[in-house]
């Protein structure tokens, strides 16, 4: 996919590429610096193939699964992006990204960034791979930086579920009444960029979380950036269904902890939710 000559040794990684979240990453990154810096690293390379044919990107062929695969995905870098993998078996993250890190220290890369979650250290049991990879990364003696992210705003707020919520006239959720600081792929990516390019963030670890906000915020920002009435309606765990699990760390109060490390990494504040909602509007009716 690539003709022309490297221009220099400094490289960074990005795996997961195809996925939502390297995928705003390696744009932004194509901002900052020409594409034959950047090498984009996909278990399914061909979805990607653009890249290397349109923005001079070098497309590598990557499987957590397959660490020889990795160790010729990374070959030339100086830093490389693990986003975590989606994978959620539990033990198979902890050896899905040793296999990464194994191969960027064999590339000898410089620094591994990695894409960790909220809380990793102290959470509950479900956060407990991404705890283990961040014990490998400092094992491995390669300097790194931990990028613990929250939940997506996106999974909560989007032009289906608020176009939902305008019909029934009501957000509904098990949320205790609590508060969330969820942030959106797109600020999760920029942040990643921002990590990936500057200096400084060796061996830290970032908790990256967006502005707090409520189910009843929320139904009272659709109301007025739709014009339709939009209340909330708290319904207990036991009537959340598929909803309950996160429903019970949100009661818990699991979100309700902020952190400016988002917005230091963005240099700006992290988008809000009227932001969200009012994208979500905007994207629904272009849909019509």
């Amino acid at each position: 996919m690539k003709t022309e000559p490297r221009r220099n040794t400094f490289m960074i990684v990005v795996t997961g590429v195809s996925g939502n979240l390297g995928r705003v990453v390696i744009e932004d990154l194509l901002t900052k610096l020409p594409g034959d810096e950047l090498i984009a690293v996909s278990r399914t390379p061909a979805s990607i193939e653009a890249y290397g044919t349109s923005r001079n990107v070098d497309v590598r062929q990557g499987d957590y699964e397959d660490p020889a695969s990795l160790e010729k995905a990374f070959g030339g870098a100086e830093v490389v992006l693990i986003v975590s993998s989606p994978d959620v078996t539990p033990g198979t993250r902890p050896r899905q990204h040793g296999n990464a890190i194994a191969a960027a220290k064999a590339v000898g890369a410089k620094r591994i960034v990695y894409t960790s979650a909220i809380s990793a250290d102290t959470g509950p049991g479900f956060l407990a791979d991404h705890a283990a990879t961040e014990a490998l990364l400092r094992e491995s003696g390669v300097p790194f930086t931990a990028l613990r992210n929250s939940f997506y705003t996106d999974f909560f707020v989007n032009p289906a579920a608020v176009s939902a919520a305008i019909a029934a006239g009501e957000t509904v959720a098990a949320d205790g009444g609590r508060a969330l600081n969820t942030a959106t792929i797109l600020d999760f990516g920029l942040a990643a960029s921002a990590v990936l390019t500057d200096e400084g963030h060796e061996n830290r670890t970032y908790e990256l979380r967006g502005p707090l906000w409520t189910y009843d915020e929320l139904a009272a920002v659709i109301s007025e950036e739709s014009g339709s009435p939009v209340a909330h309606r708290a319904i207990p765990l036991s009537e959340a269904g598929e909803g309950a699990f996160v429903g019970q760390l949100v009661s818990d109060g699991f979100f309700a902890e902020p952190s400016d490390d988002l917005a230091t990494l963005l240099g700006r504040p992290a988008t809000g939710i009227r932001e969200v909602v009012r994208e979500a509007l905007a994207s629904g009716r272009g849909q019509r």
